[in-house]
């Protein structure tokens, strides 16, 4: 069902001005709750090892044990950075 709105006795002067206040209240939404999107990261073996200060005999081994996901093209390996950031758990002393 559609929303009809009659004008009576409106001056264009007043119309456009109930045009722009409801764009400007729609726009004020949008900003309120955009999000964009942000690009994924994809580190080399060789990067998340840095990332992670192990060798890459530990980032195979925990890629193995399914702790880190690896992603490929053709023979590269590579992480996703926020997959990684995500694998952190804070640790209780």
């Amino acid at each position: 069902m559609q929303k009809v709105t009659l004008l009576h006795n409106s001056s264009p002067e007043e119309l456009t001005e109930k045009i722009l206040k409801g764009v400007d209240e729609k726009l004020n939404q949008l900003k309120e709750n955009f999000q964009p999107k942000k690009p994924t990261e994809y580190l080399t073996r060789t990067e998340a090892k840095e990332l992670l200060k192990v060798n890459l005999s530990t980032l195979y081994k925990w890629t193995k044990q399914g702790k880190l996901k690896a992603y490929g093209i053709g023979n590269r390996v590579y992480y996703k950075r926020h997959e990684i950031e995500l694998i952190m758990i804070p640790l209780k002393y």
